[in-house]
C-alpha cells in the first residue's frame, strides 16, 4: 500500500466517527462570578492565613523546645559535676585539711558518752 491510500483510509474513517464539538476549558472570571463566590474565597484566604499561623506557631515551640532540651542537658551536667566535688570535699580527710587552719584537730579517741541518771523523788 501507498502513503496516499493510507491517508485515504485514515480519512475516510475518521469522518466516518461523529466528531464531538471540542470543548474548550477556558478560566473565565468575571465580576458577577466574583461577587457570587466572595464568601467562599474569603474563607479560603481565613484557612490559609490559619495555616500559615499555625505552622508558624508550631515552628516556633519546636525551636522552643529544643532550647529547652539543650538547657536541661546542660543543668543535668553541672548537677553532677557539683554533686561529686561535694561528695570528694565532705569526706572525713577533707574536711579535716579544710577546718585544720582554724585550730581543729580530728580526734584521736572515740566521742564518750555521758550519761546523765535521774532520781527518784
Amino acid at each position: 500500500m501507498s502513503q496516499e491510500e493510507e491517508k485515504d483510509i485514515n480519512e475516510t474513517a475518521a469522518a466516518s466517527l461523529p466528531q464531538e464539538p471540542r470543548k474548550e476549558w477556558r478560566l473565565r472570571i468575571n465580576y458577577r462570578l466574583i461577587t457570587q463566590n466572595l464568601s467562599f474565597l474569603l474563607f479560603l484566604a481565613f484557612v490559609a492565613l490559619v495555616y500559615i499561623a499555625n505552622s508558624h506557631l508550631a515552628e516556633k515551640k519546636v525551636r522552643r523546645i529544643n532550647k529547652l532540651s539543650r538547657e536541661i542537658r546542660e543543668l543535668k551536667w553541672e548537677y553532677l559535676s557539683v554533686k561529686s566535688e561535694l561528695m570528694f570535699r565532705s569526706k572525713l580527710s577533707e574536711v579535716s585539711k579544710a577546718v585544720e587552719p582554724l585550730g581543729l584537730k580530728e580526734l584521736n579517741t572515740p566521742p564518750q558518752r555521758i550519761e546523765v541518771k535521774q532520781t527518784e523523788q
